[in-house]
């Protein structure tokens, strides 16, 4: 009996130091997974405020990450700054979604938060009855949605918000976007997207390759921020996640492609 997806062709477009574990979860399950990152994490233009905030850590009760890729340079600047991972034991810490916690617990962080939802507002929910006169590290993207950062004030939180990470566009993808979408090259069945920002940088790949989005290719969305990313570019995507998580985004790709 052949695998759910076997035969079809699946665009990866998480950064290439993430995209294996989805790549492997598609190829297992009988699907060509092609990468082509349409982010490359980088450092941000300053690590300042995050710097200060570690030197004075004592002052904060609760510290939040939006993001996995936040996870790995907080403890390289821990680590540049003398802060020690059992500094952290005195916070709370909240972490947006399972990849995170996990990236943290792997560090040897404990996490109190994980919301039901992996978005911010389900975090802010998670938070909002307990933050009330708190100070709060907020570690996250350079450019990101300021839902949560703003609800926590709204409830009496004291509020640093710190970059740890930024998202560029790989020059790289061009060309493997060129050669992916040539006349008469095999058609892709599908392409999915783990964030907003991987909608985004798609669809300038696309731009800077002279192209146009393909007709009839299928958007898997991992949740509700990336579905309203692709609207907003005028993309309906044909199957959102639920959970919000990669097992949820293969479960969702083949109810769409099986």
């Amino acid at each position: 009996m052949s695998l759910p997806l076997t035969g079809r062709r699946v665009l990866v477009t998480r950064a290439s130091v993430q995209a294996g574990r989805l790549s492997a979860k598609l190829t297992e399950l009988g699907a060509e997974a092609i990468e082509i990152p349409a982010i490359a994490i980088e450092p941000p233009e300053s690590f300042e405020i995050l710097d200060a905030a570690l030197r004075d850590l004592s002052r904060y009760q609760l510290l939040t990450l939006t993001s996995a890729n936040a996870v790995a340079p907080l403890l390289e600047r821990m680590q540049r700054a003398g802060v020690s991972i059992e500094a952290l034991a005195a916070l709370r810490v909240a972490a947006i979604g399972p990849a995170t916690a996990r990236a943290l617990r792997e560090a040897g962080v404990r996490v109190d938060v994980i919301p039901e939802e992996y978005v911010a507002e389900s975090l802010l929910a998670a938070l909002r009855e307990d933050v009330a006169g708190q100070l709060v590290l907020v570690v996250r993207a350079a450019v990101a949605r300021d839902v949560l950062p703003e609800g926590l004030r709204a409830q009496g939180a004291e509020v640093t918000v710190a970059d740890a990470y930024r998202t560029v566009i790989p020059q790289s993808s061009i060309e493997m976007i060129r050669t992916l979408f040539a006349e008469g090259a095999p058609k892709l069945d599908a392409a999915t997207f783990t964030s907003a920002s991987t909608v985004t940088n798609f669809l300038a790949l696309l731009e800077r390759a002279g192209l146009a989005r393909p007709a009839g290719l299928r958007a898997v969305s991992i949740g509700p921020i990336t579905s309203e990313a692709l609207r907003a570019a005028g993309w309906e995507p044909a199957v959102e996640a639920a959970p919000h998580d990669l097992d949820g985004l293969v479960e969702a790709l083949v109810k769409v492609l099986a």
